[in-house]
């Protein structure tokens, strides 16, 4: 690449303004709500969040510039609470002496711990910076309650096929390496797969290709792409899309009891690199939402399997993630767990609180127990069987039921040990 400038080919042709950037017309278009701060001069703190290669920095970048404000950048990677501070002192110094608003930008905003997150909320609740944070993971579960409370989230999407060839082409025209490569594009179906809609990695395959072309003229085609790019390694994303559709995938295929489908995604995301603690966590979590009683079994071996990758690492965790996969696939499913807590949390919050019957009430101290606190309390140890009936919710809403068992062996089971205990009692 003798006499190539050495920014890469995404830098070297990088919109200055939001009119120039291809793409994200929901955003940006006539009605585009990013398009309306523009014309009202004035851009709120901003999340945003899509996959990589969508222009989440070049966004951030042209917004500073169409609406004239100071911009400064941080990486979350390598940026902590120290740089953080010293970027909002002097925009709030500077905002004492001129009314130019300062954007700071943060790469990868969702590695930022919760410490270093809190200290951007007083920043921004004040109005002393601007933030435009950049994340390919959703913000609702990446960044916290507090600071996402105090932005406003635009969600980008992958550059559609016409949207690529668009870039294809402005780079062709405007950068001037390219330009000498004599590069014509035959067919471009091949290198737009390739990329995935991701603009930053069509422009590197791209420039790779270019750069293999020697001195004469060069045809790009479908033929010449594969051969080129056919000793690529598998393709995953853990920080974008492709991330959360194959867990989701997997997830969906154990909860459908079907192994072999849960086998296959759990292979694809091993290949791709993805963290074995994540996927041990999230086995965790569907042995208690989607197996929960029907096998009790499934939450011990879910534990056993995240403690077992901590321990031994991989590649040998597979094993144990593949042991692991089959057993909760093959388990017998209920969400009666599940519905319960979400059924009770929901009535919780939308109804005042009731009042806890005095019996069930601790009585620490004499004037408790003067006031009924505890009295009339049945110990069910002092019973047969262990079980004594008697009024555990809240007067108004005594035949509320939160928990409905469902139909598997297990629960069927449990459901008879009740109505059991509560059979033997009427007959003593």
């Amino acid at each position: 690449m003798v006499g190539m400038n050495t920014k890469p080919l995404a830098e070297r042709i990088r919109p200055l303004t939001t009119a120039e950037i291809i793409g994200q017309e929901h955003l940006l278009g006539p009605k585009g709500p990013l398009q309306t701060y523009i014309h009202a001069g004035r851009l709120p703190s901003t999340l945003l969040w899509g996959p990589p290669g969508t222009g989440k920095t070049t966004l951030a970048m042209a917004l500073s510039r169409d609406l004239d404000m100071d911009f400064y950048s941080l990486s979350a990677i390598s940026s902590g609470v120290k740089e953080l501070r010293k970027v909002i002192e002097q925009a709030r110094s500077k905002n004492l002496f001129q009314s130019k608003a300062t954007l700071l930008f943060i790469d990868e905003i969702h590695r930022f711990n919760k410490a270093q997150q809190d200290a951007l909320l007083d920043a921004v609740e004040k109005g002393d910076i601007t933030l435009v944070g950049a994340t390919t993971e959703n913000p609702s579960f990446s960044v916290n309650n507090a600071l996402l409370s105090r932005c406003i989230v635009f969600q980008l999407q992958s550059l559609a096929k016409e949207d690529l060839r668009k870039v294809m082409q402005r780079a062709m025209e405007r950068d001037e390496w390219l330009q000498k490569k004599n590069l014509s594009i035959e067919s471009d179906l091949a290198l737009i797969a390739r990329c995935g809609g991701d603009a930053r990695k069509l422009l590197n395959l791209l420039e790779y290709l270019a750069a293999d072309s020697g001195d004469g003229p060069m045809v790009i085609n479908d033929a010449q792409v594969e051969q080129k790019l056919k000793d690529n390694q598998i393709q995953f994303d853990k920080k974008g899309d492709i991330h959360y559709d194959t867990i989701s995938a997997f997830i969906k295929s154990v909860r459908g009891s079907d192994i072999q489908a849960s086998i296959y995604y759990l292979a694809r995301m091993i290949a791709g690199g993805e963290d074995a603690e994540f996927i041990a966590r999230r086995l965790i979590i569907l042995a208690s939402e989607d197996i929960g009683l029907a096998n009790a079994n499934a939450l011990l071996m879910a534990n056993a399997c995240l403690q077992s990758i901590q321990q031994i690492g991989m590649p040998e965790g597979r094993i144990v993630l593949s042991q692991c996969t089959v057993y909760l696939a093959s388990s017998p499913k209920s969400n009666s767990c599940y519905s319960a807590i979400d059924k009770a949390i929901s009535f919780v919050k939308e109804n005042p609180e009731h009042a806890i019957p005095l019996h069930l009430r601790n009585a620490p101290t004499k004037l408790m127990k003067d006031l009924g606190y505890g009295h009339e309390y049945k110990y069910p140890h002092d019973h047969p069987g262990n079980f004594v009936e008697q009024q555990y919710l809240p007067e108004e809403i005594h035949d509320m039921k939160f928990f409905e068992f469902c139909h598997n062996s297990a629960e069927n089971r449990l459901r008879s040990f009740l109505a059991k205990q509560k059979e033997d009692q009427k007959g003593d």
